[in-house]
């Protein structure tokens, strides 16, 4: 689509390449709509993979997945080979298929491996091939899989497997075209020992061990295009208990009941996104809570949201994470960036949405504070980020794209968000987003595709309208625009003069009006404090407010990193419990990098690393190896 001429006023559509008008600032370089994905080795515009049917035996001994995948092919023109994606997997043998359906070996070479790229596996194509079949096994220490013992599961009985494939850990699986900008529909059949139960993001024949054809035996399909990151696996002893007729949550048995419970609200929110966004389109919305060492705090794996425990606080208060999760089934798995430095079109659509199902589920000022905290987190780590990873549309050439993975697509692309809410007016705004959606469905954008839908479906209609938000800056610049729409919650205001009258002395904390507050009253409370103040005020705090034995995850944290700062030793037990049973990298990086400051800290740090790594997955594994200035294994 091109974008409307006429807006030289604007110039976006020339910013990204898509006109001769004159950019907005002609010393900021234009950001061509280029589809390469530098992080990938394939030749989809030779040969693009269209569906994948994996058979895998699933081994908890040799820690490895075995078996095959069946990659349909769609040729264009006369290409020769096939190239794939891979990381550490062992090639037995390939074949390819032509139109008699008929399997012969083909030819294969595998190159010179890349410590973030992994090696490209290059397929030789006889004439009319339309499927290759590639037989492997991965290796036990695959990125993208994480095996854990019964000791690391809450039932202490089974042992588990899980995959995390984002952003290109899906090769050390499978050997894929693995780019967001290559869809695939997939199906599977995965076999496990028989008293373990898998499950995939896709449609399950069997809801739970029973309902199987064959013991530990489970085949799975999933029509609806996606790319490689998206294809997600797990093993384990798991239950599952139904929330609504689309709705429901897997987990270990002891967590099972517990998680439906917390959750209970997901199809209120289903509801409320569906009203604003249109139809979901996965069918089916289930949730499974895996063990403590995910390193992430949700996965939004399509039909099936892989989701840390952490967030079960028992009050709800951490739900926002599924109502991220679920809005990724419009921003980002619907609608899907095109290439990682794209990431932000994934991320801050999903933060928006996120807060707008929470304004619509629990309220208003609920939906402020989570965002002013987000803003808050956002502003503390743009202090530490070189300019360039500032930018919403980022260089990540020749970089590990998890390096993109920091607040900034996040938070920063869901305030240019909200200021072209605030310019356009809300209905408005909400009228385009939907036509985003249903018009980008099942496709992979790049950020020039959508300025230049914008350009030409809000600004176009609306004359005055872009002058008032400048994309180009918020999408090239590093920082956040001068006059930047914060979000401002009462509730906040109120907590931030109670937390400065204690410090000065003019409140006593047996008077204050906690009783009714939220997790994220809470949360700005201790981080309108001084950093790193002195312990006899802190051992006030916790003989007040017992945080140091605190249950929730987020309060938690946020007491740990202050004890730390603060010297603050009897919390420093809780903190090696803390970081021994929890992997999730957001609470992981911020405590070691606080212990690694000092010679006495880093020396506690690694003590507690050694006895905790074992539980940690090798994407958070690889984070602390750095913190630490530890050599990987």
């Amino acid at each position: 689509m091109q974008a409307n001429k006429s807006h030289c006023l604007f110039g976006l559509a020339t910013l990204f390449a898509w006109s001769a008008c004159a950019p907005v600032n002609d010393s900021l370089p234009a950001i061509p709509n280029v589809r390469e994905d530098h992080h990938s080795y394939s030749n989809p515009d030779q040969v693009r993979v269209s569906r994948v049917e994996l058979d895998l035996d699933v081994s908890f001994e040799r820690k490895s997945l075995e078996g095959s995948a069946t990659l349909h092919l769609k040729r264009q023109g006369e290409a020769d080979e096939v190239v794939l994606d891979t990381r550490g997997l062992a090639i037995a043998s390939v074949e390819a298929a032509g139109p008699s359906g008929e399997f012969s070996a083909s030819g294969f070479a595998l190159g010179k491996p890349d410590p973030v790229l992994g090696a490209p596996l290059r397929v030789t194509l006889p004439p009319g091939a339309e499927r290759v079949r590639v037989h492997y096994s991965t290796s036990p220490d695959a990125s993208g899989l994480q095996w854990l013992g019964p000791a690391q599961t809450g039932g202490k009985k089974h042992p588990f497997l899980f995959t995390q494939s984002q952003a290109i850990h899906a090769r050390s699986w499978i050997p894929i075209q693995d780019s967001p900008g290559v869809r695939v529909t997939y199906s599977a059949t995965i076999r496990t020992p028989k008293e373990l139960f898998a499950v995939m993001s896709a449609e399950m024949e069997a809801r739970q061990p029973s309902d199987a054809a064959a013991p530990g035996e489970y085949h799975f399909q999933m029509p609806q295009p996606i790319p490689a990151y998206l294809i997600a696996l797990a093993v384990g002893d798991l239950a599952f208990q139904a929330m609504s007729e689309r709705t429901g949550v897997y987990a270990e048995p002891s967590v099972v009941a517990s998680a439906a419970k917390e959750f209970e609200d997901t199809e209120d929110m289903m509801a409320a996104v569906e009203k604003l966004y249109g139809p979901y389109q996965w069918q089916r919305y289930d949730i499974l809570v895996l063990p403590p060492s995910f390193p992430f705090g949700g996965m939004e794996n399509p039909r099936l949201t892989f989701a840390t425990p952490t967030i079960l606080a028992g009050d709800k208060s951490l739900v926002s994470l599924i109502a991220h999760e679920l809005a990724h089934s419009w921003s980002g798995n619907l609608v899907t960036n095109a290439t990682w430095s794209d990431f932000w079109l994934n991320e801050g659509f999903t933060v928006y949405l996120e807060n707008r199902i929470q304004e619509a589920v629990f309220g208003r000022e609920r939906s402020e504070m989570e965002s002013a905290l987000e803003v808050q987190e956002l502003r503390e780590e743009m202090k530490k980020l070189e300019p360039r990873d500032q930018v919403l549309h980022i260089d990540l050439k020749g970089r590990d794209p998890d390096e993109g993975f920091t607040l900034v697509p996040y938070v920063k692309g869901m305030l240019l968000l909200r200021a072209l809410e605030q310019a356009a007016g809300r209905d408005r705004f909400d009228t385009f987003l939907r036509s985003y959606f249903d018009h980008f469905a099942f496709k992979s954008v790049t950020t020039a595709d959508f300025a230049g839908y914008l350009d030409e479906y809000l600004f176009r209609n609306n004359p005055g309208l872009a002058e008032k938000v400048a994309v180009g800056d918020w999408i090239r610049k590093p920082g956040l625009p001068q006059d930047v729409a914060l979000p401002v919650s009462g509730n906040f205001e109120r907590v931030e003069a109670l937390a400065n009258r204690w410090y000065d002395g003019g409140a006593a904390l047996s008077g204050m009006p906690v009783g009714q507050w939220t997790t994220q009253e809470w949360l700005r409370f201790l981080r309108a404090l001084p950093e790193g103040f002195e312990a006899e005020r802190m051992k006030e705090l916790d003989d007040a407010f017992q945080f140091t034995a605190s249950r929730n995850s987020e309060i938690l944290h946020q007491w740990l990193l202050m004890s730390v700062r603060s010297g603050y030793e009897p919390a420093y037990p809780k903190m090696e419990e803390f970081l021994a049973s929890v992997g999730r990298r957001k609470f992981l990086r911020p405590l070691y990098t606080e212990l690694a400051k000092t010679d006495e800290g880093r020396r506690r740090a690694a003590a507690i690393y050694r006895k905790a790594r074992p539980l940690y997955h090798p994407i958070a594994s690889a984070t602390i190896d750095e913190i630490l200035g530890i050599a990987s294994e």
